[in-house]
């Protein structure tokens, strides 16, 4: 018998999220300023949850997923992302943490009348 793991209890992807975000900049990165800078964004946001070795290789699988979906340009080693691509990624991105955040007050709700 084949299982569904279709549905994921997983919130929002912050690493995913604030990569696009950088990359939305005009400017070409290579990974250590790229990890840098996304590194300090999210311990600034305290979303950075593991340590800074874990993340990096979390980052960097990141980016080749969004080098493969064309939303972020390689040449070389630097990385440069495509606004079109990662502006409709962001608003994707947004109505999903919508309705996460929308989720978590129905659940909360639910067992507060509990």
């Amino acid at each position: 018998m084949k299982s569904n793991y279709a549905y994921s209890r997983r919130g929002p992807d912050r690493v995913a999220e604030e990569l696009a975000t950088v990359l939305s900049a005009k400017i070409s990165f290579e990974f250590n300023p790229l990890f840098m800078k996304v590194h300090a964004n999210l311990k600034a946001r305290q979303a950075a949850g593991c340590g800074e070795e874990m993340l990096r290789l979390r980052v960097y699988e990141k980016l080749q997923n969004l080098v493969q979906a064309g939303m972020v340009k390689r040449t070389g080693k630097e990385y440069r992302g495509v606004p079109a691509e990662l502006a409709t990624f962001r608003e994707a991105t947004a109505d999903l943490n919508a309705k996460f955040a929308a989720r978590r007050v129905g659940a909360r709700a639910a067992s507060a009348r509990r």
